[in-house]
């Protein structure tokens, strides 16, 4: 009988080959870019915006780092589902690789989160979808998608059958941008770095880069991005200022930010608009708010500065469409 040549595996052997999905969620030896701002887009001389376009992700957005975090060290027995809410990108990310990793995944969605996500949920055929009627990003933890989340993971009829990951108290979604996204960070800047600008959400990208940079140097100001208005459409941003202590995700540390910046909607929208024509840059209107902010920062604040983009604008078509036919320029 002819030995069967064992076809060895050609990692290592190229660049760009990869053995899974996973090695395509960034890391510090595969980083997301960043990119400088043109000037077109940032007139102040002294201040120097890179945006790290964590759309470079397999599943196009910074909650790739959180979900595979999640998956890899949290407990899941063999007949058991993972559960989370989410406004749609951790959900993707949690669908894709559970598909890649054979573990279920149900979703708790509010109805206001764009269509294209529950679409492309759809796509990656979710086990379940659950759709909350309720704000983008509701309060906790009775309401909305967590609270339906939450109902789920604690009810009787289905004693043992969920892993409710809950980004909002999982210190995992903290971890992950500790280990990953603060050193990608210091490393591509070589340390020279002076502001961080990130949107409130859970609050792990901010508190977990916050800490790395912080550690190394404890000047670099950490600048938190939320909307001007808690009733928005920004997926995946909340605001934190007046929120009663109870309502603010236990993994935000508010001991790292230095400054908050609340931005208006429609700023965040025709900024998004603009860095398209501007740069060809496509971003969702989350980023759009977060550059918008950094941009006014940089007039006064003259020095290095790094704006997370948690996603592009590819998921927001229809959320951008009535922005279109009223931008400057």
């Amino acid at each position: 009988s002819m030995e069967t040549t064992l076809v060895k595996s050609p990692v290592n052997l190229a660049r760009g080959v990869y053995d899974s999905i996973t090695d395509l969620i960034g890391n510090t030896d595969n980083p997301t870019p960043i990119v400088i701002l043109n000037k077109r887009i940032n007139p102040h001389r002294d201040f120097t915006l890179g945006i790290k376009l964590e759309r470079y992700n397999i599943f196009g957005s910074v909650k790739d780092r959180v979900a595979l975090k999640m998956l890899q060290e949290s407990v899941i027995k063999n007949d058991q589902t993972v559960l989370e809410a989410s406004s749609g990108n951790t959900a993707m990310a949690l669908v894709a690789l559970g598909n890649a990793m054979n573990i279920p995944v149900e979703v708790a969605i509010p109805e206001r989160a764009p269509l294209e996500k529950k679409q492309l949920l759809r796509l990656l055929g979710v086990s379940e979808l659950w759709e909350a009627e309720d704000e983008l990003c509701p309060l906790y933890p009775n309401e909305g998608a967590r609270g339906l989340a939450k109902g789920l993971a604690e009810s009787p009829a289905f004693a043992g059958k969920y892993v409710y990951l809950n980004q909002y108290e999982n210190e995992l979604n903290v971890q992950a941008h500790y280990e990953s996204t603060g050193p990608e960070i210091w490393n591509q800047f070589e340390g020279n770095i002076d502001m961080f600008f990130a949107g409130f959400g859970t609050g792990a990208t901010i508190t977990g880069v916050g800490k790395y940079l912080k550690e190394k140097n404890p000047d670099i100001k950490i600048i938190g991005i939320e909307p001007a208005s808690a009733n928005h459409s920004l997926s995946g941003l909340k605001r934190i200022t007046d929120l009663a202590p109870e309502y603010i995700p236990e993994i935000l540390d508010l001991s790292l930010i230095d400054e908050i910046i609340e931005v208006e909607e429609n700023d965040a929208y025709q900024m998004g608009v603009n860095l398209a024509r501007k740069t060809g840059l496509l971003v969702g209107p989350t980023s759009g708010a977060i550059i918008f902010a950094a941009l006014e920062y940089g007039k006064n604040h003259p020095g290095i500065a790094v704006a997370i983009s948690p996603d592009d604008a590819f998921k927001y078509t229809s959320a951008y469409s009535q922005y279109l036919d009223r931008v400057q320029g």
